[in-house]
């Protein structure tokens, strides 16, 4: 692996092969769709973890499928990974999963890739696609189990389309890539569900932030986030104030 990669390009380059490896433990049959997940995230997560070691020994890390550790709350470059977003997903061999490799610096999400194996396509912080335009009536990705009863509240104040979808990265890529225009959860989530497609979406000039505006902060010691908000910056103060009012 070539150590002088930026922090884009490991991160697009880590994400691209944890998906590509998850996709062969796929396809080997050998396992039922409940032992797919576990096994999946464990070749995943072992692969990233090692490789960020190996690449960045002074950064701090902090992955979904690891015991917590105090030293990343010391640390200003913190790695924040979730191998398999979207386990059900990728067991059912659906194509809404996602691979996340996020850095945060000094708890903001700097730099990130998120991969959708089974589209073949790694969205990324340092390499941006255009984002096509809204069509009239807004389309809104929501949980395809539990959708927030807040989603659905905006949706129904802006005549909004629901389009349930699987995992948190494919939806705030379906943002960037302009296959919807808002992702808003209330429904709690952790750091590493949001860390890769914060940074991606932001880089995108998308707005990203908590439900009440504020800003989405990472690295902090309760690893808890309970909501966010991923949409196109013209319909974000609209969907804001329609929060507060409700």
């Amino acid at each position: 692996m070539n150590a002088s990669r930026t922090d884009a390009e490991l991160a697009a380059h880590l994400a691209d092969v944890a998906g590509k490896l998850l996709l062969q433990v796929r396809a080997s049959g050998a396992l039922s769709a409940k032992a797919l997940g576990n096994a999946g995230d464990a070749t995943a997560n072992q692969f990233l973890c090692h490789a960020i070691r190996e690449q960045r020994p002074d950064d701090g890390l902090l992955s979904e499928e690891e015991r917590d550790n105090a030293a990343r709350l010391s640390k200003s470059r913190v790695w924040i990974i979730d191998p398999v977003d979207g386990t059900r997903e990728y067991g059912e061999q659906r194509s809404d999963w996602a691979v996340h490799v996020g850095l945060s610096i000094d708890g903001v999400p700097t730099t990130g890739a998120v991969a959708l194996p089974d589209l073949d396509l790694v969205l990324r912080t340092d390499s941006l696609i255009e984002i096509t335009t809204a069509p009239p009536r807004l389309r809104m990705v929501v949980s395809r189990t539990r959708p927030a009863k807040e989603a659905v509240f905006v949706a129904e104040e802006l005549g909004a389309e629901l389009i349930p979808m699987g995992s948190a990265g494919a939806k705030a890529m379906a943002i960037v890539r302009g296959e919807a225009d808002i992702y808003l959860h209330t429904g709690g989530q952790y750091e590493w569900d949001s860390c890769a497609p914060a940074a991606v979406a932001a880089a995108h000039g998308l707005h990203v932030s908590r439900v009440d505006g504020s800003p989405l902060l990472y690295n902090q010691q309760d690893v808890y986030m309970p909501d966010l908000l991923i949409c196109r910056k013209d319909h974000a103060q609209t969907v804001l104030d329609i929060l507060r009012q409700g």
